[in-house]
């Protein structure tokens, strides 16, 4: 059964020049099946100090780093994600961008908050709405969407202006008017 919230991807074999033993060192053609999930994303934050759901740019090393904190495979040899190709980053972007929902929420009721998201941020969210804990491997966008839509379906009704007050307490009055036949 395949796992749609996961990336299969096929890097291909290359050589690499190792500067300290100044010497070509060459890597096997490899598959790697990837998840792209908080437990991923805080497996990076531990080790860069800095939240990774954020608009930064990443330096090469990091975006390498990231695909090693999402892949799932066994025994992977490291130099595999030196020979990342064009077509496998691209096919990551697209994994990483894809909301892996039908849900879409109206840009309207998005929380306009500053707050920076991290990690620990989302597992205190699941925690707060009852989330199992299980969905931390679910893909992140999917959980940030669930996330979402418990603050949307938590929050309190939307007060009415006044305007819209007046305009249903006049509606009202009208109906039990020509309810009970009266004039006021």
């Amino acid at each position: 059964m395949k796992d749609y919230d996961q990336l299969v991807i096929t890097v291909p074999a290359g050589e690499l020049w190792d500067e300290k033993n100044e010497c070509f060192v060459s890597s096997k053609e490899q598959t790697l099946v990837l998840k792209h999930s908080l437990i991923s994303i805080s497996k990076w934050e531990a080790k860069w100090h800095k939240p990774y759901l954020v608009r930064d740019k990443k330096t090469d090393e990091e975006l390498r780093d990231y695909i090693r904190c999402m892949t799932i495979t066994q025994n992977v040899d490291p130099l595999c994600y030196y020979n990342l190709s064009q077509s496998n980053i691209n096919e990551i972007n697209d994994y990483i961008a894809d909301p892996m929902t039908a849900t879409v929420i109206n840009d309207k009721n998005k929380s306009s908050s500053r707050e920076i998201m991290t990690s620990e941020l989302i597992y205190f969210m699941m925690f707060n709405y009852n989330i199992p804990a299980e969905y931390a491997k679910w893909h992140i966008n999917r959980l940030l969407t669930l996330i979402q839509v418990c603050n949307i379906k938590n929050s309190p009704p939307k007060k009415m202006s006044k305007k819209a007050i007046l305009s249903r307490n006049a509606a009202l009055n009208a109906e039990r008017r020509a309810k009970l036949h009266t004039k006021g």
